[in-house]
Order: structure tokens, then C-alpha cells, then sequence
């Protein structure tokens, strides 16, 4: 039978292979663009560790107050995707350019908030963590500059959503890999010194990152500006005021920051926890928690395609379509998780070398990565799941769920198997395993409830 002949006897076949292709290829260029977010980090990191380790950690803790923000603000502003992704399943391409609109403005005024936070109590929060003062002093000032580029990060923060929600990544995606490189340019310059100028350190790899960022928000505002179908899309059109739809893309956006406070601030606190161990144990969960991030990178680019999907059918209301793209969706992640287990497994310890030639060090870290190879399935479809709900307009369960399973499950629970019981970061690795099964089955649970409600 030829490929015409089988897709015209099963048409079933033929579009769920359509949406496949179309699943897969959303999501790579959101996986590299979220790569790139953590190889900003990286350079800086390197850059500036390895001109000295204080100023490192003057680096890192200036950086540990605004990661929390940072993912506020990325949770805040993700109606974006499902709003524009709604209007062009309802064939409104005009309604997309109010949805940027919306965004731009409100991303902008929830940066500069952020900024005015961070800029006025970050300093005080620094100096009453019991920390040694030159520790908070050191901090102080690259906490100041990384809070003053929130305004720009927010707005790059919407355009690339916007971007994604339209089904066209890739623009995102090679803006924020050439940002990476305008970070490292002036790392490079900044936190040694050369050519003359004065070494930064720490401030020169916060000033390195306030760069690139602006440096992203105004090329994707330039590039959206220059399509050749922005007028078609209502870009420059002010948009009739439509509450509703306001209120609709806020509301999405409050879901998703909430959920993402709650999750960084339980995963916050497995730090600690890790800190009462011991040092070594610290480094460890360190090790373990940057490499389980960067497997995580894959199944967050999935639930960003399959919540564009999911909205671009829900839009339409095609609900048939809503229930058959999200069944895809979390059939590639369960298989992308089964597969990066069996690689991770046996590899463990030698990734766990790359990082430290401690043998004590490596030793957690590797035992530890093998028990986390237990959470990469339910943890991966969890995240795709939570978005493919908030597309179908379904978005405080979500909230809920991560509630219940990161913060009122997880942090105890870490703490009782790595503490009383001695189980030291497997323990901590264990409370994770725990809350993602948790996690996964309260949101798949929700999932099939609307499914049988017909939603």
C-alpha cells in the first residue's frame, strides 16, 4: 500500500502523524531558547569563577533573590502563548496583535515593579540571611543591576511568547542564542578588565546579563515590527479596549506564577535542607538539581508546543482535537523520559566527575542522579500536562495540584527522609520522586475528568 493509499484509508492515522510533526517541530526551537535562558547563566558562572571564586559568590547570591522573580514573571505573562494560540484556531489574526499589546504593557509595568522590589528590599533581605557582611555587601550591587534589567526582561519575555503562541519559535530561539553571545562578549570584557578597563568581577557579569537582555527585548520588538504580516496581525492597530480578554490572559498568567513560586520556592528550600547535611551534601543536590534542569529543558519546550496546540484547538472548538493533540503530547514525553532514564542510569557517575574530582562529592551526586531517573517520566509529563490544562482554560487546578504535591507533600517529606531518617540527599532526591508521581497523577486525573465532561 502506498503512503496516499494509507493515509486516505485511515485519516485518523494521517492526522495524528500530522500533529506529531507539527508537536515536534514547535517544540525544538522552544527547547534551544530555553537552553539558551540557562547558558546565560552558565557563561556568567564560568566568566566570572573563573577570574575568582568570591566574586562568584557574590555573583551567586546577588543572582538567588531575582530567580524566584524571574520565574514569577515568566509564569505571569504565559497567557500570552494560549491567547494568541486561541486566536489564530479561531482564525483572528488581528485579535494576536491586541494580545501582544496587552502583554507588552502589562509584562512592562510587572518588570518594573519587580525592579522597585528587588532594587529596595533585596539589599535588606541579603543582610538579615545571617550571612558574613561582606558576603551581603559583595551581592549588593550586581542584586541592584540584575533587578533593574527586569523591565526588559519582561517585554522580551512577552514577544517571544507572543512569537511561540503564533507557532513561529524559531525567531525566538536564534535572537536569544545571539543574545548569549552578546552576554559572553561583555563578560568577557567586564569581570577581568581588559582593553584598559577596570576588572568588575560580580558586577561586570550582572552588568553582562542586564545587556543581553535588553539587548533581546529590542531585536525581537525590532523583528516582530519588520514581518512582512505584522499590519495583517494588528501590531500597530490599537486594539478595541476587550476586557474580557484581559482579564481571560491575566488570569491564565496568575495560574502559572503562582505555580511557579510555588515549585521554585519548595525546590529553594531542598537547598537548605541539603545545607543542615552538610557541605558536601550541598554540593551534591547542586550537581544533581543542574543536570535533572537541563534534561527538564526538553519536556518545557513540549508543554509550551503542546499548549499552543491545545489552544490553537480549543480556540476553535475543536474539542476532539484538544483530547487528541494532548494524548500525543504526553505520549512523546513519556517516551523522551524512558529514554534520557536508560541514558542517564549508567552514566551517572561520570557525569557527576564532570562537575567535581571530590570522591565523596561524586559519589552522592551519582547515587543520587540514578534515584532521579525514577521522577523523569511523571515529573516531565506533569509539567506538559499542567499546560495542556491551563490551554483548556482549566488554570487554578494546576496551581493546586503543584501546591499540594512541591510545598505541602515534597519540602516535609525531604525533610523527614534526609534528616530523622538519615537517608541524607537521596533522601531529598526520594521526596522529589514522591511529589512528581503525585503531581502527575492529581493533573492527568483532571484531565480525564474533563475529557468525560466532554470540556
Amino acid at each position: 500500500m502506498t503512503p496516499e493509499e494509507a493515509e486516505t484509508a485511515s485519516p485518523v492515522t494521517a492526522t495524528v502523524r500530522t500533529d506529531l510533526a507539527e508537536l515536534l517541530q514547535l517544540s525544538w526551537p522552544v527547547v534551544l531558547s530555553r537552553l539558551g535562558i540557562m547558558g546565560m547563566g552558565l557563561s556568567d558562572s564560568i566568566v566570572v569563577g573563573r577570574y575568582s571564586a568570591e566574586q562568584l559568590g557574590f555573583h551567586a547570591l546577588g543572582w538567588a533573590p531575582t530567580s524566584v522573580v524571574v520565574t514569577m514573571i515568566v509564569g505571569l505573562l504565559s497567557g500570552v502563548q494560549v491567547m494568541t494560540s486561541r486566536a489564530v484556531g479561531r482564525n483572528n489574526l488581528a485579535e494576536t496583535g491586541a494580545v501582544l499589546r496587552r502583554a507588552l504593557v502589562y509584562g512592562f509595568w510587572i518588570g518594573l515593579a519587580c525592579s522597585a522590589l528587588l532594587v529596595v528590599g533585596g539589599p535588606t533581605f541579603l543582610h538579615h540571611l545571617h550571612l558574613a557582611p561582606v558576603l551581603a555587601d559583595g551581592a549588593t550591587r550586581p542584586l541592584v543591576i540584575f533587578s533593574a534589567s527586569m523591565p526588559g526582561y519582561a517585554i522580551s519575555i512577552a514577544a517571544s511568547f507572543w512569537l511561540e503562541g503564533l507557532g513561529r519559535p524559531k525567531p525566538a530561539a536564534t535572537l536569544m542564542w545571539i543574545a548569549n553571545a552578546v552576554n559572553l562578549a561583555v563578560d568577557l570584557l567586564l569581570v577581568p578588565g581588559v582593553f584598559g578597563l577596570h576588572a568588575l568581577g560580580a558586577v561586570g557579569g550582572a552588568w553582562a546579563t542586564a545587556a543581553a537582555r535588553t539587548f533581546l527585548a529590542v531585536a525581537l520588538l525590532i523583528y516582530i515590527a519588520r514581518m512582512p504580516d505584522a499590519k495583517a496581525h494588528g501590531v500597530f492597530g490599537k486594539p478595541e479596549t476587550n476586557l474580557a480578554a484581559e482579564t481571560e490572559q491575566r488570569r491564565i498568567g496568575y495560574g502559572a506564577g503562582i505555580s511557579n513560586f510555588f515549585e521554585v520556592a519548595a525546590f529553594a528550600s531542598m537547598n537548605v535542607i541539603a545545607g543542615w547535611i552538610g557541605g558536601l551534601a550541598v554540593a551534591a543536590w547542586a550537581i544533581s538539581l543542574n543536570v535533572i534542569a537541563i534534561v527538564f529543558m526538553v519536556p518545557l519546550g513540549l508543554s509550551t508546543a503542546t499548549a499552543v496546540l491545545v489552544g490553537r484547538a480549543y480556540g476553535a472548538r475543536d474539542f476532539a482535537g484538544v483530547r487528541r493533540i494532548s494524548w500525543i503530547a504526553f505520549g512523546v514525553t513519556v517516551t523522551f523520559g524512558v529514554l534520557i532514564s536508560f541514558v542517564l542510569w549508567p552514566a551517572a557517575g561520570f557525569i557527576a566527575g564532570q562537575y567535581t574530582k571530590d570522591p565523596a562529592t561524586i559519589g552522592m551526586a551519582a547515587s543520587a542522579l540514578v534515584i532521579s531517573c525514577l521522577f523523569l517520566i511523571p515529573d516531565a509529563l506533569q509539567v506538559v500536562c499542567a499546560q495542556a490544562l491551563r490551554a483548556r482554560a482549566d488554570v487554578w487546578i494546576p496551581t493546586a495540584a503543584h501546591l499540594t504535591s512541591y510545598v505541602i507533600i515534597m519540602t516535609p517529606l525531604a525533610y523527614v527522609f534526609a534528616i530523622p531518617m538519615k537517608l541524607g540527599v537521596n533522601g531529598i532526591v526520594w521526596a522529589v520522586v514522591v511529589a512528581s508521581f503525585v503531581s502527575a497523577g492529581l493533573l492527568m486525573a483532571r484531565f480525564r475528568y474533563l475529557n468525560v465532561r466532554g470540556r
